[in-house]
């Protein structure tokens, strides 16, 4: 197929006032007190203008990871071409990717400080969807979706179905619904499991990574319900203090370089500072999610084993 044949919708442009308007409509429900949620007007305000920012970063900086696409796709196994079929089996097959890009985001400091921008909100609704950060493309975290472009997915109906991907995730920020019909809770990613996503509850770190397909958190051992015993207290471990948007979206990049440029630490820990889980410290001043997990489970020992936590060790023989 030519290449100039190939076009797709700018789909998320599409999808942007509609995004507003369910905004606004939530919005408006929240404080009339009609459906359950909560709106903070200064951290609305933030994530709203992070996600124009998203916007614009895209515009300016989107050709370099399309340029990245691009480059790999001369490299292509195969040209599937541009079907419904194709497109349907690309859809599937960026889900698959955007699982692993999602665990990468949360696991690998690097890039997590690009994603940490979407989880700094205490509150969860449709704004917070919006919080997105503005170094997506400089992260290098393209790389992750080159494999798409190697099996033969054009680069361009990749971006086209990333954005389907997006657009769906975005009614799963709320918490004006509260389950879906059962069937659907145990195929597709739903508000409650993202929810869990977004907590900073012991039991709810590190889980449900899905875009669209749940599916993949339970077959790689990442998926856990929301518990109402426990309900999800959101925002990060340790919150920012600040609405200013432009210092969401620096906070993390300057907390990693004066972790690496701090006098009297190896090379070796100086990589580990980018490239190990958030909460790596050379010196184990602070903690891992592991070690959060861990802390929680010893004081609190009717929890070990409950989904996202883990069991109590085996105690030590008596001799």
């Amino acid at each position: 197929m030519e290449e100039h044949a190939i076009s797709f919708p700018m789909i998320l442009a599409w999808a942007a006032p509609g995004f507003g308007i369910l905004l606004a409509i939530e919005w408006f429900l929240v404080a009339k007190g009609k459906i359950g949620g909560r709106y903070d007007t200064k951290d609305a305000v933030t994530s709203i203008t992070l996600g124009l920012g998203n916007l614009l970063s895209d515009v300016i900086m989107g050709f370099m990871s399309l340029a990245v696409m691009m480059w790999f796709w001369q490299f292509r196994l195969w040209d599937l071409g541009v079907s419904l079929p194709v497109i349907l089996l690309c859809l599937v097959a960026q889900d698959f990717i955007y699982y692993w890009k999602h665990r990468a985001a949360h696991r690998i400091r690097w890039f997590w400080t690009a994603h940490v921008v979407h989880h700094s909100s205490t509150n969860y609704n449709l704004a917070t969807a919006l919080r997105q950060p503005w170094n997506n493309h400089i992260t290098g975290f393209i790389l992750l979706s080159t494999p798409l472009a190697l099996v033969g997915f054009h680069p361009l109906m990749v971006a086209f179905v990333g954005g389907v991907n997006l657009i769906y995730q975005y009614w799963i920020h709320t918490e004006a619904i509260g389950r879906m019909p059962k069937w659907y809770e145990a195929i597709f990613n739903t508000p409650s499991h993202h929810r869990v996503h977004h907590g900073t509850n012991p039991q709810y770190l590190d889980a449900n990574y899905a875009g669209i397909w749940i599916i993949w958190d339970k077959v790689f051992g990442t998926f856990v319900p929301e518990d109402d015993e426990h309900p999800v207290v959101y925002g990060l471990v340790k919150n920012y203090t600040t609405f200013n948007p432009v210092k969401v979206a620096l906070l993390e990049i300057i907390a990693v370089i004066k972790d690496i440029l701090q006098p009297g630490v190896r090379f070796i820990d100086r990589l580990k500072y980018l490239f190990l889980p958030p909460g790596y410290s050379h010196d184990g001043s602070r903690q891992s999610s592991e070690d959060i997990k861990a802390d929680y489970v010893a004081e609190n020992p009717h929890m070990a084993g409950t989904p996202g936590l883990p069991k109590l060790p085996l105690a030590e023989p008596a001799e």
